[in-house]
């Protein structure tokens, strides 16, 4: 077994969030009062909001801005937040959907493998950091991607970048480097 044979890696994306502006002011008491699945944090001043389908939860701001979690692909995270501008304007709003861009994703990979933290973080150590005491994972950043991904003993590894083809990068280039540092079956 050879770090350039084809391993198809399974990415599971476990949550994206997007933010977007709805151009008006909207009144949070008003949302409240007349709005469906909604929570009033007032000491806060924002509005939480939670659709079915998608599974999604908007937080609302009076200013009109508004970001969306728990959607598990891009699609679904502006469908969500169409929905919800949707929602907006059946309460009365002049909501007009602008500035989408999805701002976080967060995906989970699971290697074939078991892998060995110290030796690891001792071969990649201006990129990876292992505090033990701390964390039972190796935090690995990659700059040009700005992905951080969290590499467990496992064989698990958390990714957390700015969208899902960064996010598919990340794991494709990580895995020649743990595949180093696995640990042989016996």
């Amino acid at each position: 077994m050879d770090a350039e044979s084809d391993v198809a890696l399974d990415i599971l994306i476990t949550n994206v969030v997007c933010v977007f502006r709805t151009r008006c002011h909207l009144n949070l008491r008003k949302i409240a009062l007349e709005g469906a699945n909604v929570i009033y944090k007032r000491e806060v001043g924002k509005v939480l909001m939670k659709l079915r389908k998608p599974r999604i939860t908007a937080t609302i701001w009076s200013s009109g801005k508004i970001i969306c979690t728990g959607a598990t692909s891009e699609e679904e995270a502006k469908f969500g937040a169409r929905r919800l501008a949707r929602c907006l304007q059946k309460l009365g709003f002049l909501v007009k959907f602008t500035e989408f861009k999805v701002v976080n994703v967060l995906a989970v990979c699971t290697m074939p493998f078991e892998i060995r933290l110290p030796e690891f973080t001792k071969n990649n150590r201006p990129n990876a950091s292992y505090e033990p005491e701390l964390h039972p994972a190796v935090c690995y950043r990659i700059k040009s991607l700005r992905t951080t991904l969290q590499i467990f003993s496992t064989g698990s590894i958390t990714v957390t970048g700015p969208d899902v083809k960064s996010v598919a990068t990340a794991v494709e280039q990580i895995y020649p480097c743990v595949f180093q540092s696995r640990k042989e079956i016996l």
